[in-house]
């Protein structure tokens, strides 16, 4: 018998740096910063190492871009290894601390391509972050790409707002379900831990 794993090391995909050249240090416009985290979810299905999930930290008053993450469940053998995880994480990791809205920092926001899934949901709270900005939060996503969600409390983003978190809906949502579509297209796997 093997000995207990006792680290844990995540990482973004191999073409991610040359991606995060691309763009620049600060995106004052939210939807430059969806424009940004769509083309990153586009990119990681189509470079074959996750699923159509991207997230991005962005200072939320200046648009400064703090991390970026994508959903690297498979390939990392990890399931919590989701996009809104691994961005959060690499901020937390950037800015020295847990908490992403405490004292002396600005306040921080993440933008993701859909409402984040049950598990992100949670790990959204936990963060710090004071804003959230999404593409969409329909059925479209579940329903185009087959990925399972999870159950989410009907009324979230109140919730949220209730936790001190404000959140920003629909910002290039026809995009962000057109690239759902190319994703289902594409044949690619959806690893849901149990399928029918």
């Amino acid at each position: 018998m093997t000995a207990p794993c006792l680290d844990l090391h995540l990482t973004m995909p191999e073409w991610a740096p040359a991606y995060l050249e691309t763009l620049p240090d600060f995106i004052p416009a939210v939807e430059g910063r969806m424009a940004a985290i769509l083309e990153l979810a586009r990119l990681n299905f189509e470079k074959d190492t996750g699923g159509p999930f991207a997230a991005g930290v962005f200072e939320q008053e200046s648009g400064r871009l703090v991390s970026i993450g994508v959903n690297r469940v498979v390939a990392s053998g990890c399931s919590s290894a989701h996009a809104e995880v691994m961005a959060l994480g690499l901020a937390q990791k950037r800015l020295g601390t847990y908490d992403l809205g405490g004292p002396g920092i600005p306040a921080h926001e993440l933008v993701v391509n859909w409402r984040p899934c049950a598990m992100c949901y949670g790990a959204l709270l936990w963060s710090g972050i004071r804003f959230l900005t999404i593409a969409g939060s329909g059925p479209e996503l579940e329903e185009l790409t087959g990925f399972d969600e999870g159950p989410v409390h009907p009324e979230w983003a109140g919730e949220l707002a209730g936790r001190g978190i404000a959140t920003r809906m629909d910002v290039l949502r026809a995009e962000a379900v057109e690239l759902f579509r190319q994703f289902r297209r594409s044949s690619r796997l959806v690893y849901n831990a149990r399928q029918g």
